[in-house]
């Protein structure tokens, strides 16, 4: 943290608090946030802030990301994709795209135009990109794509996505490629429901399909065919990474929460804070939290340095993920039968965090690329 971030957190604070919070049961019922959220995120400058300016972004770096991240955690929200449209998609494009495909997106991601969705996950392949079967065959200067997604972020209302797809059906070792797709008006393409969920009711997960959906093929990521593999494995260290940054900020809200509510609630005469179990189990809670918080602000060192690695990245993802997991669980016990009722953001916040052992690679994936490393 610095001056500068500081003022930013202000600026996230309030945006968070005004924009978020007060929508949340909202969001929850409808499965998605307003499309006018996007707008406003724009206008106030919290879409693509590590973007250069150059392509309509803030000019910022990944700490400042963090940052947005942990207002967005602390508001208790976990409905705005706005960590895969700024912090994912956009830096696909930043990375990745042609001169002209940053001019041609980025501003518009920036400004809330356009949202931004990955289809990368299949029905039946889960975290096998390998098993994905979604292709896309060229036909002169156009690529022709079919196949289905599901579990897409965003997916109901992006308008632009980054399909992983194979186009090169020859070549087993080298054939997924990363493709851009507008969405509005484009003949073939449709979405499916948005997807009911364990947690995380307010946040758009879709099913999305292509039928001879015809693309540029100006429209490729990257000089040539068959480096999508390589492409994908080198955003999601910054995808995992993300993951954690939320892990660390929901736990740090939920040991919050529970602290000021074991020191209202009264059971047996006195506040349950004061009974030697709630003390311990906090004391545990509030470890594991630090020990975590510790871990990451080293690995976000790392990558603002361009220093993180796979291995690291995926020790964040997956450690932090799990302990939130377990303290969310441990400060819902200490709510008694309130901690499950919906309406209580520790209820919530325990359904949101089962999910973050999934994302972004299982947290099962995660062990096998550490040990590999071995």
């Amino acid at each position: 943290m610095n001056e500068d971030l500081d003022d930013f957190r202000r600026l996230a604070r309030a945006f968070c608090q005004k924009e978020l919070a007060p929508h949340y049961a909202r969001w929850s019922r409808a499965k998605q946030v307003d499309r006018h959220l996007w707008y406003k995120a724009g206008e106030v400058g919290l879409l693509c802030l590590s973007i250069p300016e150059e392509y309509g972004g803030s000019g910022g770096t990944f700490a400042h990301e963090a940052v947005l991240l942990e207002e967005q955690a602390y508001a208790g929200d976990d409905a705005w994709g706005n960590s895969v449209h700024s912090g994912i998609v956009a830096h696909y494009l930043n990375s990745l795209g042609t001169e002209d495909q940053k001019r041609r997106f980025l501003p518009r991601l920036a400004s809330g135009e356009l949202v931004g969705a990955v289809a990368m996950t299949e029905p039946g392949t889960g975290s096998d990109l390998q098993g994905i079967t979604t292709r896309a065959v060229r036909d002169g200067e156009s690529y022709v794509i079919n196949g289905s997604k599901t579990f897409i972020t965003n997916g109901s209302q992006a308008g632009l996505i980054v399909v992983v797809a194979r186009t090169k059906p020859d070549d087993a070792t080298n054939d997924i490629s990363l493709i851009v797709v507008e969405t509005d008006g484009l003949r073939g393409f449709s979405r499916g429901r948005v997807l009911e969920k364990v947690g995380m009711h307010g946040q758009d997960t879709s099913e999305i399909f292509f039928d001879n959906v015809r693309v540029s093929t100006q429209n490729l990521l990257g000089a040539q065919e068959g480096l999508g593999f390589t492409q994908l494995t080198q955003q999601l260290v910054r995808e995992r990474l993300l993951i954690a940054v939320t892990a660390v900020a929901s736990m740090e809200a939920a040991v919050e929460q529970t602290v000021t509510y074991t020191k209202e609630r009264v059971a047996f005469g006195r506040e349950i804070f004061n009974f030697q179990n709630t003390r311990f189990k906090l004391a545990e809670c509030m470890t594991e939290l630090n020990v975590c918080r510790a871990f990451l602000d080293r690995c976000i060192d790392q990558y603002l340095r361009s220093e993180l690695s796979d291995t690291d990245a995926a020790m964040v993802k997956w450690w932090t993920t799990d302990r939130l997991s377990r303290v969310a669980d441990e400060c819902l016990q200490m709510f008694g039968g309130y901690g499950y009722m919906a309406e209580y953001p520790i209820s919530q916040a325990w359904a949101a965090a089962r999910a973050q052992r999934i994302l972004g690679g299982t947290n099962e994936i995660m062990k096998e690329i550490i040990a590999r490393s071995l």
